[in-house]
């Protein structure tokens, strides 16, 4: 449940807002839909098997190859949905890092259960 709320979640952000900004072309409102709904799909499918393949190189590098890994999943997506358009692989690592940050944000706000969570610090 949680995970499926997240990629709604995913999915409402691109919807609304989305990553339209100097290099990232508009396009429909069904393709800014489509491409949050199948960012998601991307991330829970194919990057781990990704994850695994290159885990020597990641291993090698502290981890920031996974940052190239995300940006090359990004230009998937934008390779696959028609009215997304990404200029170039540097656009596609910039959208791949904010998505990240926002994933990153809802994954911790939001837990497997779907219950949303209140972080509170105790003094």
């Amino acid at each position: 449940m949680g995970f499926l709320l997240r990629v709604v979640g995913q999915c409402a952000r691109h919807h609304a807002r989305g990553l339209d900004r100097a290099r990232h072309q508009r396009g429909r409102s069904g393709a800014r839909a489509g491409r949050g709904l199948l960012l998601g799909l991307v991330n829970a499918v194919v990057r781990p098997v990704l994850i695994i393949l290159t885990l020597p190189i990641t291993l090698v590098t502290l981890g920031l190859f996974l940052l190239v890994l995300n940006g090359l999943c990004f230009w998937l997506v934008a390779s696959i949905v028609k009215g997304f358009y990404v200029a170039g692989f540097w656009s596609a690592f910039l959208g791949a890092l904010i998505v990240s940050i926002v994933s990153w944000t809802m994954t911790a706000l939001i837990s497997d259960s779907g219950k949303v969570t209140v972080i509170t610090r105790r003094r």
